[in-house]
């Protein structure tokens, strides 16, 4: 699969619905979200990016050109060639981090369980809806005295992909809890014969961490240009 895919352009075609002249029309999360205005992903072999459907065509237009001019990256946590270029365009919030992919083996962890209700999710963590609920399937979660403490579901999906949004509740911080669940919906989102992904900044430590015990292979750096 990595081999022969082109794994940042399979990234942005999953994660955004685009136009049919590839802008940024929207995402794959049911969050009421447009997307960054602009977003680079680069790769050791390749480069993809994309611009937001509200950006003026004149400056949409310079983006790509800039754009096309980004060789692939050596160090993941480089800045891209033209960064001051693209922020003084669109003088936006910059976010940057790595995208993983999973290794070929994902052990299947003991005593993770589907949450399909909210109710198991309400009483540790907040801003859950009933309604979310469909689109984040797969939710892989810890559960103790009947309530999930950590749980792996899907940040956003497609037919073919998804990514990964971990969160554990911070009493139950520090057990190696997170790596768990997130083996758990890797392998899920695998038996369903879609690829698993995922992805977080360059400053969450926690979630790098969660990466690293997991054995996540780096494929990409994101950057990204977000509304102020």
């Amino acid at each position: 699969m990595h081999s022969t895919v082109n794994l940042p352009d399979f990234e942005l075609r999953n994660q955004f619905v685009l136009t049919a002249d590839g802008r940024i029309g929207g995402t794959s999360s049911q969050e009421p979200w447009l997307g960054p205005l602009f977003r680079l992903v680069r790769g050791k072999e390749s480069c993809a990016w994309a611009v937001r459907v509200d950006v003026p065509q004149n400056i949409a237009d310079e983006l790509d050109g800039l754009a096309r001019e980004e060789p692939p990256v050596s160090d993941f946590r480089d800045a891209p060639v033209h960064a001051e270029r693209y922020t003084s365009l669109l003088r936006g919030e910059v976010d940057s981090g790595p995208s993983f992919a999973f290794p070929e083996e994902i052990v299947q962890p003991s005593g993770t369980v589907f949450i399909r209700d909210i109710e198991s999710l309400d009483h540790h963590f907040t801003g859950w809806t009933a309604s979310e609920i469909p689109s984040r399937t797969p939710i892989v979660a810890f559960v103790e005295e009947g309530y999930a403490v950590s749980a792996c579901f899907s940040a956003w999906r497609s037919d073919t992909a998804a990514e990964a949004g971990l969160e554990t509740a911070p009493a139950f911080r520090g057990r190696g809890l997170g790596p768990q669940v997130t083996a758990g919906w890797a392998v899920a989102i695998r038996a369903s014969g879609r690829v698993p992904l995922y992805s977080t900044s360059w400053s969450n430590d926690a979630s790098l961490a969660v990466a690293r015990k997991l054995g996540l292979v780096t494929y990409a750096s994101k950057w990204s240009i977000r509304e102020g």
